[in-house]
């Protein structure tokens, strides 16, 4: 469960990116990124988490990119076992960043290596007070308390065509799915929102991102776009009666296709065209 905010106080920025950021000619979201870490001396201090990754040198790629975007100290802190979770030395550094970032990989090696560890813990009372988390790819779904572990692409909600884990749990109020519109995964969002209706789902396509504040208002930053898929007014759903593989209705869901500039708050569930009115007059 996310932790509570202690009065007076605000959580940290969270962060989703869809996958495939841009990292070299305008990477927009990363520098975003790196401004909202910087403390009150302007240093921004960023522990990236490749835990997803089995790729040796993803963790030193974003230290590179992360120091070339103005970051005063970057640390790439690999947990492979569970046993690393709960090294002091590890959680000692953890805690004294500004802003942690999880790669992207296999959102699965994310929470069987650091579910319910020191480290989760960590993490989730971190941002609650005030250090901001960012993850792309698998990093992204693994943020949120409902994950989606795997499942089938298409644009049809069919019965058992995703399946769902608990992830790091900074947040309940969405369920994130990435490579959006890339790997064609609305029906498999869909199917997670009628398991879940409470949940809002967040589509982010690829080098897009949803920027949550403390408030609890998402805008977007890239080059895509992000479906928001809102199922709290949904009427019907046969998902409880539906045969494995087969379709499911779905009647009374709200869909809001969301570009660079636009919002949306995840508390009220209202869309904002935001910044793009002011572009079009």
């Amino acid at each position: 469960m996310p932790s509570k905010v202690a009065e007076g106080a605000q959580r940290g920025w969270i962060i989703p990116i869809g996958g495939a950021e841009e990292k070299v000619n305008s990477p927009q979201i990363l520098r975003r990124f790196v401004e909202h870490c910087r403390n009150g001396n302007g240093d921004a201090d960023i522990v990236v988490i490749p835990t997803a990754s089995q790729l040796a040198d993803t963790g030193e790629r974003y230290e590179r990119i992360f120091t070339d975007l103005g970051a005063a100290r970057v640390t790439a802190m690999d947990f492979d076992t569970r046993r690393d979770c709960e090294e002091s030395g590890r959680l000692e550094r953890l805690k004294s960043a500004t802003g942690v970032f999880f790669t992207g990989g296999n959102q699965l090696r994310l929470s069987t290596i650091l579910g319910g560890t020191s480290v989760a813990k960590a993490l989730r009372l971190m941002n609650a007070g005030g250090v901001h988390m960012a993850g792309t790819s698998a990093g992204a779904a693994f943020i949120s308390e409902h994950m989606i572990a795997f499942g089938e692409e298409g644009s049809s909600p069919i019965a058992g065509a995703v399946r769902l884990a608990p992830g790091l749990g900074l947040t309940n109020r969405f369920i994130i799915d990435q490579h959006f519109r890339q790997r064609d995964r609305l029906g498999r969002l869909l199917a997670a929102l009628a398991y879940n209706p409470f949940a809002v789902g967040l589509g982010l396509d690829e080098d897009t991102a949803a920027f949550i504040g403390p408030d609890n208002t998402l805008e977007v930053v890239g080059s895509g776009s992000i479906t928001v898929v809102d199922a709290s007014g949904m009427e019907f759903s046969s998902m409880d009666t539906a045969d494995e593989g087969q379709p499911v209705c779905m009647l009374g869901v709200a869909i809001h296709i969301l570009i660079a500039g636009a919002t949306f708050n995840l508390h009220t569930r209202q869309a904002s065209a935001g910044s793009l009115i002011r572009q079009k007059k």
